[in-house]
């Protein structure tokens, strides 16, 4: 079995993934991280040279690679990954796949964001927590109906990691 970690940046999804795998004694992937090592390049570096529709044909790929070639893993997803080439298909079509979107409330999503921004090329030019709440509450609204897709959803607001990942221990086990 895999489970797969999906929600919106800032949710947790990579802090939390290291935290169920040391729990569950299972290895994690970022499927970030993995697509970074295959392709060489930073996502960032991505975009910039080959655009957002080879960067999202690449993410299905690699994720369908780690679907079939990986189990007994926790993969966590880009924010974005649900949303694009049937992915969340791909997720639902295979039980062996447990998808939690762990759901984080706008007022959290903006106040973790905001503080490290300048990480995140797609919030880096952002200069409000203002203009910041109404990029997030757009995509939020956007990417919702993918992530309510998922098999388990668990809130992630006034949580630590350990107890979200204890919380999707006892959810699928």
């Amino acid at each position: 079995m895999n489970i797969v970690l999906l929600g919106y940046m800032g949710c947790g999804k990579s802090s939390i993934a290291k935290a169920l795998a040391d729990q569950l004694k299972m290895n994690s992937i970022d499927l970030d991280d993995y697509i970074e090592d295959q392709e060489n390049k930073t996502i960032t570096q991505i975009f910039a040279d080959h655009g957002e529709i080879y960067f999202r044909k690449r993410e299905h790929q690699y994720l369908k690679k780690l679907l079939e070639t990986h189990t007994n893993h926790i993969i966590s997803l880009g924010g974005g990954t649900p949303c694009f080439a049937g992915n969340m298909e791909l997720l639902k079509g295979n039980d062996q796949n447990k998808s939690v979107y762990l759901k984080t409330s706008l007022e959290e999503l903006v106040d973790r964001l905001f503080i490290e921004k300048e990480k995140r090329p797609l919030i880096a030019h952002i200069a409000t927590k203002e203009d910041l709440k109404d990029f997030i509450r757009k995509h939020l609204f956007e990417r919702s109906f993918y992530y309510n897709q998922a098999a388990h959803i668990v809130s992630t607001d006034a949580k630590t990691v350990d107890q979200i990942a204890e919380e999707i221990e006892s959810t699928l086990f």
